[in-house]
């Protein structure tokens, strides 16, 4: 799934390679059987009965075809997570780190690539294969031809290209870069002065600059939260090098987006844009639509009631699951999230924390971004290592602890 990643990319594939190689995951567990998952798996489960129920409120052909691929991906995140959970003999702490960091790897070339050539773009092999009918769609058609940037030269909107590469969109790159930037730091407390760490210390603050270049807000909301965050558990708990660590990557931070003037392309960019005004302007018009339709939501985001806005239900993947599946779906998605955040909370080590400092990234960016597959599909596997580690831990401490006294 992930080592393999810019070759699905190449091939037109990427967004739905991960179903497959989940179905050969399914075989693989059937074979092996006694098959566990953690407490608390059942409000992620629930969500899924209940998504899978809001099928009912689909209206064309077109929309049911949305709606069965991401069933079929949200069930990918299912089986992504138990199969990890019990791999525990052959993916371990660090080969599953080191596939992360591959992936993150991945999306920092695909970045420089979208720098170096921003107007680039392909055929892929799955364009002469399709009907033309299918690529009329907006989102097929992006699969088929593969660009290294979200840029549209004939928009009203005075943007520069902003790397995107190897997804479809800036947003899409940055919520990968901003969940799996800590899976990195993490790896990188496995390997200790290894010739990969040494190459990831010069990779990470050389990475800041196709990402600076996304002007993303959502990344950088994502990333200061995590940064926040790991300084005050590192402060509190006394570790004063974990703490000079991250005042050293915040002053490189500040050094990068002051080279490349990221202030004032932020400023510009809000200045030009009105997608703060639209984005708030859309998440009413979806709270209010589902109040329509509480139980059950849509089945599917709709077109806007506004002219040229984008459908309901987007923008941010807390709103298409509260307007496409209802209320208690939603409930039971950031329950789920939450769930894992807090199953997560007691790593002690500084990889287990910053394995679940992803957790409360996900948990951040669900609101402004579509991480459907990519980010869910990265922190969930995350989250089952973590708690795996952390039974495993109960474990042996209860197996070293002396018997009790008969007297």
């Amino acid at each position: 799934m992930l080592a393999l990643f810019p070759l699905w990319w190449a091939l037109g594939v990427a967004e739905m390679a991960w179903i497959p190689l989940a179905g050969c995951m399914v075989v693989l567990m059937v074979r092996r059987g006694a098959i566990q998952v953690p407490r608390g798996f059942a409000i992620w489960l629930l969500f899924m009965v209940l998504m899978g129920a809001s099928v009912i409120g689909i209206d064309t052909s077109g929309r049911l075809i949305g709606f069965v691929y991401r069933a079929l991906l949200y069930a990918t995140i299912t089986v992504v997570f138990v199969y990890v959970y019990n791999a525990k003999e052959t993916l371990t702490l660090r080969y599953v780190l080191g596939l992360m960091t591959l992936f993150w790897l991945w999306a920092v070339l695909g970045g420089f690539a979208g720098v170096a050539a921003p107007e680039f773009a392909f055929r892929t092999p799955l364009s002469y294969i399709l009907p033309q009918g299918l690529q009329a769609n907006e989102l097929i058609s992006e699969m088929v031809v593969r660009r290294l940037t979200q840029f549209n030269p004939d928009s009203w909107l005075a943007l520069d290209p902003r790397p995107s590469a190897p997804f479809l969109y800036t947003n899409g790159w940055g919520n990968v870069y901003s969940v799996t930037l800590p899976m990195v730091v993490a790896y990188m407390t496995l390997i200790r002065r290894g010739k990969t760490f040494w190459l990831l210390l010069l990779a990470i603050p050389l990475s800041l600059i196709p990402a600076f270049l996304t002007l993303n807000r959502g990344m950088f909301i994502g990333l200061a939260v995590a940064a926040a965050y790991l300084f005050l558990r590192f402060a509190m708990a006394g570790r004063l090098r974990q703490v000079l660590l991250l005042t050293v990557i915040g002053v490189v931070a500040a050094v990068a987006a002051i080279a490349l003037d990221v202030g004032s392309k932020l400023t510009d960019r809000v200045e030009t844009s009105s997608s703060t005004e639209d984005r708030a302007n859309l998440y009413e018009e979806t709270f209010v639509r589902t109040l329509q339709s509480p139980l059950f939501g849509y089945g599917a985001p709709r077109p806007s009631f506004t002219d040229g806005a984008p459908s309901a239900g987007t923008q941010g993947h807390l709103w298409m699951v509260m307007f496409s599946h209802g209320f208690p779906a939603l409930i039971c998605f950031v329950g789920a999230l939450v769930w894992m955040y807090f199953a997560t909370i007691r790593g002690r080590s500084t990889a287990m924390l910053v394995l679940h400092t992803v957790q409360l990234v996900i948990l951040v960016e669900v609101f402004f971004y579509g991480v459907l597959p990519n980010g869910l599909i990265l922190t969930f596997p995350v989250a089952a290592l973590a708690m795996r580690e952390l039974r495993a831990s109960r474990a042996s401490r209860t197996s070293l602890s002396p018997p009790p006294s008969n007297r």
